[in-house]
């Protein structure tokens, strides 16, 4: 009866030990004694402790961080860079598999290899057309990886390329040059805006000088219908005596302005005026 007291215990502590429980989000390998021995889903799983091994891999998408780093663009300037990478280990077993028996600390792969792959694609470029060429750089580092990590058993999802920041001193030149540039265009804006103005008001002159000079076509043309309408008057009641009208008018001014008209004693005044403008004389009634 003694024995059983240390024999169940004994095995109750051998079985708790083999227990492993695999989550949702793992694949795991299983070796025993040192050999490759069977793939483990997720789920209640017991091994023989001592003798076999279970190897837990994470299959959610992960993300690592390039770290910044200094490199040299083609004209000369330090850059400093930096890059994300986010990647999954496929669920399968011969990817899962190949996360640990292709690479050693595949993570830790990937970070380096991002690195030189960044030191390669941006020193072929300049700093400027390396901050409008992003995109470019990102699926540059995205197809390197991708084709480098197949033999892994790892898909990588996507690459951010998360700056590359140039040298203090140029940065500052940058931004006097982006300063410049924003006071050349306000400048600009300004001068066009007060080009505008003298259109308006010069749009607006034209129009009072073409309205006064309408003005001063209609009055000449009403003077000119008044003139013609006067001449056809005197060539209808006054036939012939254009000379006489003029005369008319003559005295016409000349009683508005108050002239004096000697008048012989015994004359009609209707003779006189008559025979100044030309007229033939009123016979005097006989008495």
């Amino acid at each position: 009866m003694n024995i059983w007291y240390v024999l169940v215990p004994v095995v109750v502590i051998f079985f708790a030990t083999g227990i492993r429980i695999v989550r949702p989000t793992q694949r795991a390998l299983i070796e025993r004694l040192g050999k490759y021995y069977k793939f483990a889903t997720p789920g209640f799983h017991w091994i023989i402790p001592v003798i076999d091994r279970l190897y837990k891999v994470n299959v959610t998408e992960q993300m690592v961080d390039a770290e910044p780093q200094e490199i040299i663009t083609n004209d000369n300037l330090n850059a400093s860079v930096d890059a994300q990478v986010y990647f999954r280990v496929k669920s399968d077993e011969e990817s899962v598999k190949g996360s640990i028996y292709n690479v050693n600390n595949f993570r830790w792969q990937i970070v380096n290899l991002a690195r030189t792959t960044l030191r390669n694609i941006i020193g072929t470029l300049t700093l400027k057309s390396a901050n409008s060429e992003r995109g470019k750089i990102n699926a540059e580092l995205y197809t390197t990886l991708h084709d480098e990590t197949k033999g892994w058993g790892i898909e990588i999802v996507r690459t951010e390329l998360k700056q590359i920041d140039p040298p203090k001193d140029v940065q500052e030149t940058m931004n006097k040059v982006v300063k410049a540039e924003n006071e050349k265009i306000a400048a600009i804006d300004s001068a066009t805006a007060a080009e505008t103005v003298a259109d308006g008001v010069k749009r607006a002159k034209i129009k009072e000088a073409e309205g006064v000079k309408q003005s001063k076509i209609l009055n000449a043309e009403g003077e000119a219908e008044a003139i013609r309408l006067v001449n056809e008057a005197a060539d209808k009641y006054f036939v012939g005596n254009a000379q006489l009208l003029r005369k008319l008018e003559a005295i016409e001014t000349a009683l508005e302005n108050n002239a004096k008209i000697v008048i012989p004693t015994g004359s009609e005044l209707v003779n006189i005026i008559g025979e100044m403008a030309g007229v033939l004389p009123l016979e005097k009634k006989q008495k």
